[in-house]
């Protein structure tokens, strides 16, 4: 899939999933081996989501995510969680993957992208109301 490729996917996403009541795509970039999204959704129940994801063309030709940045936030504006991909905990398993709670924990995280995000605000989600 070449970066424009992956580009259109996620804006496909971002169309059809039920729990995303609208967003606004901040900046984009799209070249030949290259590729930028970063964007705000408002989620059905008043948070928000805001991500962006640097894509490029791998030695075998397969887009790749290689920067990335997820931050959900609920209604009233309080931070629930952030994956990121940035090296700043060298220390935990997975570097550079990460996770922020709201506790200002880092915990180890796992290479991901927008949909698998959006389906674990889903699951959190789901947990946090039967709580």
């Amino acid at each position: 899939m070449k970066p424009s490729e992956y580009l259109q996917s996620v804006k496909n996403r971002l169309l059809t999933d039920q729990r995303i009541s609208g967003y606004q795509i901040v900046r984009e970039f799209e070249g030949l081996r290259k590729a930028y999204i970063r964007a705000r959704l408002t989620l059905v129940d008043g948070g928000f989501l805001e991500f962006a994801e640097y894509i490029e063309t791998s030695a075998d030709n397969e887009s790749q995510i290689t920067q990335y940045s997820y931050q959900w936030i609920d209604a009233a504006g309080k931070f629930i969680r952030r994956w990121d991909n940035t090296p700043h905990h060298p220390d935990l398993e997975n570097f550079p993957h990460h996770i922020h709670s709201a506790d200002g924990e880092a915990t180890p995280g796992k290479p991901t992208n927008i949909s698998a995000v959006l389906d674990e605000v889903e699951a959190i989600s789901g947990q946090l109301r039967t709580d």
